[in-house]
């Protein structure tokens, strides 16, 4: 069924910043919040919260089988921008605490802000950061990871599918550089799931962070990954009741919880049909936007890509002027994050683009719902309004 937009003529294809939750995923969390459902507080200790405790931790299982991970390795979350603060911050805390001789931390620069301001905030506690170096595509090469893992390195962060471009880091390669030289690796797979076929365990990461609203689960709901064997510690961004083995402190949000692990079951189930789907409508865009535009550049892999994510920069135009003329088309400039500020894409400057490239691009990207009558109405608009654009741009004539 196609979503409802509050225009019907509006085109949504900003999947990658949030996803309607299904039907199927709608239905689940209601059974939970009627008065004959598993409405009960899971900490309350009589029958009713004992019945939302089991469905909690059935949950739990589902969804560490949905990832290759022990229940008892997964921390539920307010979302990804929490599990990754939780595992950042939480692990610098416990592993500076205990007298660990490393100090400094290793991340890209094209990481979620999620990951970098908690970095920033590191630094300001005495950390030092390690920029890892990225070719043009965005890709961290094995050798280049490997020499910037020192001695005082005792932490690495890495996302797995990038939120602007899609693209796919060697995770298992990556990790195993880490583990050779005792260096806590943290991922960012907000991105991830339901996009590729993921496995905590046999990838050997230490820490991993989940997010319900990309793969079509609720928003204010996500996941920590923390290894069990070998273990690795965190201490507590939040104190309270104790949930979550005192390490995520606060009512369980039992309807929340249920909604992530239909939504992933769902996303994983479908993975390979998706996949599919996803990269015909990419092509048939990238293909109708390049036939149609000179000076359209592509931004992200040619082969370690999701999919389900087309980032694409336009010569000549000015970002923020394409934006508001493209009134009839949701798509971004970047991660949702950042919208809010207005600058060019960092993803895309650290690609190196330049600031007018990076500001005059386009992220698209593709869900369940997407259909070919979104792509070929979105290329007409997006068409439309760059010619209109270049048309009474000095920037095109000088580029032409």
């Amino acid at each position: 069924m196609r979503p409802v937009y509050l225009r019907a003529e509006m085109i949504y294809l900003d999947y990658a910043a949030s996803a309607p939750l299904r039907e199927e995923v709608i239905e689940a969390m209601t059974r939970c919040l009627g008065v004959d459902g598993h409405f009960a507080n899971p900490s309350s200790d009589h029958g009713p919260g004992r019945a939302s405790a089991l469905l909690v931790e059935q949950a739990r299982e589902r969804f560490a089988a949905l990832i290759g991970a022990k229940p008892q390795e997964i921390i539920w979350t307010s979302g990804a921008t929490e599990a990754n603060n939780l595992a950042l911050l939480g692990a610098a805390e416990f592993y500076a605490g205990t007298g660990a001789d490393g100090q400094r931390i290793a991340v890209a620069k094209t990481e979620h802000k999620s990951v970098l301001d908690p970095c920033r905030q590191l630094a300001l506690r005495g950390w030092k950061l390690d920029w890892l170096p990225t070719d043009a595509q965005g890709l961290i090469e094995t050798e280049s990871f490997a020499g910037l893992l020192g001695e005082q390195t005792a932490l690495a962060s890495c996302m797995l599918v990038n939120n602007e471009t899609g693209v796919i880091q060697d995770i298992p390669a990556l990790a195993e550089l880490a583990a050779e030289r005792q260096v806590l690796l943290h991922v960012d797979a907000a991105q991830a799931l339901g996009k590729l076929d993921l496995h905590c365990q046999r990838w050997n990461v230490p820490m991993m962070s989940f997010s319900a609203h990309k793969f079509g689960g609720p928003k204010g709901i996500g996941a920590l990954y923390l290894r069990q064997r070998p273990p690795v510690k965190v201490r507590p961004l939040m104190f309270g009741g104790g949930q979550e083995r005192g390490l995520r402190s606060g009512t369980l949000a039992v309807h929340q919880i249920v909604g992530l692990v239909r939504a992933a079951e769902l996303a994983v189930a479908e993975l390979e049909r998706n996949l599919g789907h996803w990269q015909q409508l990419r092509q048939r865009l990238w293909r109708s936007l390049q036939d149609a535009l000179p000076q359209c550049l592509l931004n992200g892999a040619d082969e370690r890509q999701s999919p389900h994510v087309l980032n694409v920069s336009f010569a000549g135009v000015d970002g923020e002027a394409l934006r508001a003329d493209l009134d009839g088309l949701a798509v971004s400039s970047g991660s949702a994050c950042t919208s809010e500020h207005a600058e060019p894409s960092y993803v895309l400057r650290a690609l190196g683009r330049d600031d007018a490239l990076a500001d005059a691009s386009l992220r698209f990207s593709f869900g369940v719902q997407s259909t070919v009558e979104d792509i070929d109405g979105a290329a007409q608009q997006v068409i439309h309004s760059v010619r209109r654009l270049r048309a009474l741009s000095p920037l095109w004539e000088d580029a032409a």
